[in-house]
């Protein structure tokens, strides 16, 4: 999200940013910690430059990112053409898209994002048992805050946790007990979700349905959590700067706070929640 305003930042020949980091890194308990000890200042090492923070204007373009209805998709060769068509159309104009009746149950979303929430808000002791900067951690599931700490300009004001679901699925026991359930059966209707796509995405590349799943597009499937806690001076700071995304496809379930921006033809456009809607991007991988 792009945000507004905030003073220049003073040089300080006494700031010291790898402490800074360093204790933030060690306390193991993220930005939700900082919240938590009462801070009413955003901290040095938050802080975007004053270049970055600029709003721009999106009421210059009239675009809203499709919501393409997957009601009955494969059903009627003629709608399902009709689908084709707007995934294509979606895929050649801006990149995203929302799927909405997509056979994901909506009780399967709202448990999702809440088992993500309750995770966030357990006790920092039991939170920091997860918590890892390693590449290659011990445990499956991944808690930590901003994965580029040392190394981007600025930190991003929220926490993360991360999982690898597939090809190789974690054991029960290796997952929060508040995901235990949840996380699994979400990312099983995630999955057949992405099947999917990658058949509308193979027909409206003109190919045979199963071409980029032949491919192994859909073999792996990680899951990002982000975690957003309330900010004293959110104009100073971002919860996600810029960026893309790595991968062949993300489907991003937003909660109905807001906040998502995509960018086109050189403005950020506002994706507003809708519900029972999930937000799809065209992934790097994709785009080659």
């Amino acid at each position: 999200m792009v945000v507004s305003g905030g003073a220049e930042v003073c040089d300080d020949p006494n700031y010291d940013r790898k402490t800074e980091q360093k204790a933030f890194d060690d306390s193991k308990a993220g930005v939700k910690g900082l919240v938590d000890a009462g801070v009413s200042k955003v901290p040095r090492m938050f802080i975007a430059p004053p270049n970055m923070r600029a709003v721009s204007d999106t009421k210059k373009i009239q675009f809203s990112v499709p919501v393409i209805d997957l009601e009955g998709v494969g059903n009627n060769s003629q709608h399902h053409k009709e689908i084709i068509d707007k995934v294509r159309h979606a895929c050649e104009t801006g990149g995203f898209f929302q799927v909405a009746n997509h056979g994901i149950p909506l009780s399967i979303l709202e448990e999702m994002k809440d088992g993500v929430r309750r995770f966030f808000e357990l006790d920092v002791g039991v939170k920091k048992e997860f918590y890892t900067r390693d590449p290659q951690p011990k445990t499956r599931f991944r808690y930590t805050s901003n994965f580029d700490l040392y190394t981007a300009p600025f930190a991003n004001w929220r926490d993360t946790c991360f999982c690898i679901m597939a090809p190789d699925p974690p054991k029960p026991e290796e997952l929060p007990s508040v995901l235990r359930d949840i996380q699994p059966e979400y990312m099983n209707h995630v999955m057949r979700l992405g099947s999917c796509l990658f058949k509308l995405l193979s027909e409206a590349l003109g190919l045979k349905p199963s071409y980029l799943e032949e491919m192994g597009c859909a073999d792996g499937l990680s899951v990002l959590c982000h975690y957003y806690p309330p900010c004293p001076e959110p104009e100073l700071t971002f919860g996600t700067s810029r960026h893309s995304d790595n991968d062949f496809l993300t489907v991003l379930l937003q909660d109905q706070i807001g906040g998502l921006q995509v960018f086109y033809q050189d403005q950020w456009v506002d994706v507003p929640p809708v519900p029972g809607a999930l937000v799809v991007n065209i992934g790097d991988l994709l785009q080659l």
